[in-house]
């Protein structure tokens, strides 16, 4: 997916944000903010918005020097989600069919999202994770499951942290032993770290990877050989996030987007509303040239 120009603007919201969190009122600030305008009049557009985010943030590092500047939001939601995830579970398991109703949930956490929306409450997370069970799921739930029951590799792409614990609704229900969690290469917003995931208890359903990238998404072209090889060697890749959705767009892969809509530029590219959850099999979706065979235990 191009930056489109509706796009611009979120980019230098997202650098401001960040930017006063990180530092005090005053003229080293307004620099910084001259820096970052400046920065983003040499942006390629024709790259997708989420890699144009870390190129901003990276700026932002060098000049504040702080190096995880969500570290306490990701905390703070991460504790939120945890409260939460045992109830949670039994309305899973109670469920006429729990692998929907988790892939329900693990979307409903795509909310906690401070790259969308930099005045996340609690309150809008709870609206959202109680909204699940009854809200609209577009797309093609029912595939995703046929397809996770014979998979003989998943990769699953995380996103933002507090989000990765209502994962584990889902990841739980996966196949064992069969799937790998791909995580950020650093930390960039509120995005899912190795030590973000361990939080979130993560580790205990997959093994967790680093994608060796500072892109709150997954471009291929950012990230480590080594996750390339696995992410093309993969039978069913499930990818959480919008910002994932906008770097592997376009992508012929044997992928499954699971996010909610948070713009209206994905909402129109997509035919589906804004703010509506989506379990969208990708437009290119490319099985692997073997083909999986089915297993006695799926």
């Amino acid at each position: 997916m191009k930056t489109t120009p509706d796009c611009v603007g979120c980019l230098v919201r997202q650098a401001m944000s960040t930017l006063a969190r990180t530092m005090p009122e005053g003229p080293e600030r307004f620099l910084a903010i001259r820096n970052i305008l400046l920065e983003s009049t040499a942006l390629d557009y024709d790259l997708p918005p989420p890699v144009l985010t870390g190129r901003l943030q990276a700026v932002l590092r060098g000049i504040t020097k702080v190096d995880d500047p969500y570290l306490g939001e990701k905390r703070r939601y991460t504790q939120l989600a945890l409260k939460l995830l045992p109830k949670l579970e039994e309305e899973v398991a109670a469920a006429p069919n729990p692998f929907i109703a988790a892939v329900r949930l693990a979307i409903a956490g795509n909310v906690i999202d401070f790259g969308a929306k930099s005045s996340l409450t609690e309150g809008e997370v709870l609206a959202a994770v109680h909204a699940a069970t009854n809200a609209p799921l577009h797309g093609e739930p029912d595939e995703l499951e046929q397809l996770a029951a014979k998979a003989r590799s998943i990769l699953y792409l995380a996103d933002n942290a507090g989000e990765s614990v209502l994962d584990t609704l889902l990841l739980s229900r996966l196949p064992k032993g069969l799937v790998t969690i791909a995580v950020r290469g650093r930390p960039i917003l509120n995005d899912v770290t190795e030590s973000d995931a361990r939080d979130a208890s993560m580790d205990q359903f997959g093994t967790l990877v680093s994608n060796g990238s500072d892109v709150p998404g997954t471009h291929l072209q950012s990230c480590d050989p080594a996750f390339v090889r696995l992410f093309r060697r993969t039978d069913l890749i499930i990818s959480k996030g919008q910002g994932n959705y906008e770097t592997l767009l376009g992508e012929k892969a044997p992928i499954f987007f699971l996010f909610r809509v948070k713009c209206q530029i994905v909402a129109d590219m997509t035919g589906h509303p804004l703010n509506g959850n989506l379990a969208l099999k990708s437009p290119c979706f490319t099985p692997l040239c073997r083909t999986a065979p089915d297993r006695e235990d799926a």
